[in-house]
């Protein structure tokens, strides 16, 4: 198979000088912007944080109180749970992106969602739907198989809502944002920390105000207040439809990478180009996923050039659509080389995420055994100390959004003071520093009981403050203001524009094997050691595990440093570089 001439390739190449780019979305200038906010921040993220973190918090205590499931099997129902609801986001993503558009779908998923919760509700009000309550030291009865799976109905309910909330809602919510408008101020990186911060709001409340209701009035009504939230997020959501700003969806981005990939196969034989202006671009057939303008062409992965490479089988003119099985624009295979490169930044979040899905379970039961007395007559739940967390990420967003932002900017020059490379990198090391306390705190914890004799009562309360805990809920917290954000920030800046809602995915995908890992992790330790006992955490080694994570973390962090190293930058045409044979910029840390 022969190369197409230089000439005939001309002939490919759409006029940069055209102007007519046919299907391109216009900017409405009086559309989105930060009027926009309270109707998707508020109704959205609020109501599913209520809703989703008001159980997940405290799920450990109603699968062990309520169900009296093991602590492993209860642990890993909670990590497999919130493991699942950042993997449907993938689902969520695709459908967004490719056919209903991001605004429909966070509808759709919330009534999903919705139904969830109702079921969740009535199983927690309806004494048929969980196992008869017990009293001291008599064997529990556990929850029987339909009891199980009609929590597991709502649970798989609720994560597939999610699924269609999370990518959508923060990708919806940065599209409200322009760049480059005069008219709106406020970019996407301040949206970012502010979104989180709705976020992390949402969370304290439900750890404080849901978890003890939940813990000193019922579940039925710990329950049915998020339910009410999630059903008044949609009126709330649709009451601001006239303000938002809208992108059609731009066809299945999955099918144009598999296409890129079925085409670069079978041109696995030819040569590959050594001059990339002679690749085939064409930007008419681009124009309905490239609104921010086509993507330049990069050095790395050459072998997916292939697609772009013309060839006399091809048959295709210049006035012809081509066959994009077999031939692909520049644009295109950009677009799988951007997903590409992201893949081992998206990999190194998942020991971060591993490492926090510890404070829903561990850390959860360690506060079980500690002393809660705030006062003589006021206990703080234990998936209240989630509270410090919280407090601690809040008070770091307005910290780095006030004042390090700031103080940044004199050193090296950028609008956002640092770039979402390094605050991650900053998230990674405080989060070593978090596991790395966690194991001197058990130290302390279990020199406590062992002091007054309680090593073999684990219904005792032992005679150590539950704030002991705090510090490493608040380094946790602190990590997660930097490491997330950022990591989030990552997605939605290198994914192509038409794949925005899939790079947020992405970015849930990560947490959701953190949280499988997790899984897996717990399950290995508990079978081949003896530092996770189910019934009695005092006579197992939980510092072991903690110390575990940090070893491992510390290696993950290497491991970050050199991706982000040699991380290369998506660019646009319209961008100036410093050289267009194939664009070179790589990231730094």
């Amino acid at each position: 198979m022969a190369t197409a001439t230089m000439e005939n390739q001309d002939n490919f190449r759409a006029s940069e000088n055209g102007g007519d780019r046919q299907n391109k979305k216009l900017v409405d200038n009086n559309k989105g912007g930060i009027k926009t906010m309270p109707f998707i921040i508020s109704s959205y993220e609020i109501c599913e944080k209520l809703a989703m973190v008001g159980f997940s918090k405290n799920m450990v205590n109603y699968l062990t109180n309520q169900l009296h499931m093991p602590l492993t099997k209860a642990a890993n129902t909670v990590t497999n749970f919130n493991g699942t609801s950042s993997l449907t986001p993938l689902l969520g993503a695709f459908i967004a992106d490719s056919y209903a558009g991001k605004f429909w779908t966070i509808i759709v998923a919330t009534a999903i969602y919705l139904m969830g919760m109702i079921v969740l509700t009535l199983s927690a009000a309806l004494p048929q739907l969980r196992p008869p309550p017990c009293d001291g030291n008599q064997v529990c009865q556990e929850a029987n198989g339909t009891q199980t799976a009609i929590l597991y109905l709502a649970l798989l309910l609720a994560a597939l809502g999610s699924g269609g909330i999370r990518p959508c809602v923060a990708a919806f919510g940065a599209e409200q944002f322009v760049e480059d408008d005069p008219r709106h101020p406020k970019k996407t990186w301040v949206f970012f920390n502010w979104y989180y911060f709705a976020l992390g709001a949402a969370i304290l409340i439900a750890s404080t105000v849901l978890v003890y209701i939940q813990d000193h009035v019922g579940w039925t009504l710990g329950l049915g207040i998020p339910t009410i939230a999630m059903a008044l997020s949609i009126v709330v959501f649709l009451i601001g439809y006239p303000l938002y700003r809208n992108l059609d969806p731009a066809g299945s981005p999955y099918t144009r990478v598999l296409q890129v990939c079925v085409a670069a196969f079978r041109k696995r034989k030819i040569p590959l180009i050594s001059n990339p202006k002679f690749l085939y671009v064409n930007e008419v057939l681009d124009a309905p996923i490239s609104t921010d303008g086509l993507l330049r062409h990069t050095k790395r992965f050459k072998f997916l050039d292939k697609a772009a490479i013309v060839t006399e089988e091809d048959g295709v003119k210049s006035s012809e659509k081509p066959n994009f099985w077999r031939l692909n624009t520049v644009h295109r295979v950009e677009e799988l080389k951007c997903i590409v490169r992201m893949l081992p930044i998206w990999a190194a979040g998942i020991l971060f995420a591993t490492s926090n899905a510890q404070q829903n379970t561990f850390s959860l039961q360690q506060a079980n055994t500690m002393n809660k007395h705030l006062t003589k007559s006021f206990e703080i739940p234990s998936a209240s100390m989630s509270v410090f967390s919280m407090l601690s990420m809040l008070i770091m967003i307005v910290l780095y959004d006030r004042l390090l932002v700031h103080v940044a900017r004199r050193f090296t020059g950028l609008d956002r003071g640092i770039t979402f490379l390094q605050r991650m990198a900053i998230g990674f090391f405080i989060s070593i520093l978090a596991t790395l306390v966690a194991g001197f705190v058990e130290v302390k914890r279990k020199h406590a009981a062992s002091a007054d004799g309680l090593i073999d009562d684990p219904k005792s309360t032992i005679p150590i403050s539950v704030f002991w805990l705090v510090p490493q809920y608040s380094i946790h917290g602190i990590a997660e203001a930097f490491m997330v954000i950022g990591h989030l920030e990552f997605f939605y800046n290198q994914a192509p524009e038409s794949m925005r809602s899939t790079a947020a995915a992405l970015f849930w995908t990560s947490i959701s094997a953190g949280d499988y890992t997790s899984t897996i992790l717990v399950t290995l330790v508990h079978k081949y050691t003896d530092w996770l006992p189910n019934k009695n955490l005092n006579e197992g080694k939980l510092e072991y595990f903690y110390w575990l994570l940090t070893v491992l973390q510390a290696l993950n962090f290497v491991y970050y440093l050199i991706c982000a190293k040699f991380y290369t930058f998506k660019v646009l045409q319209s961008q100036k570089v410093e050289h267009d044979e194939g664009v070179e910029l790589s990231g730094q840390v």
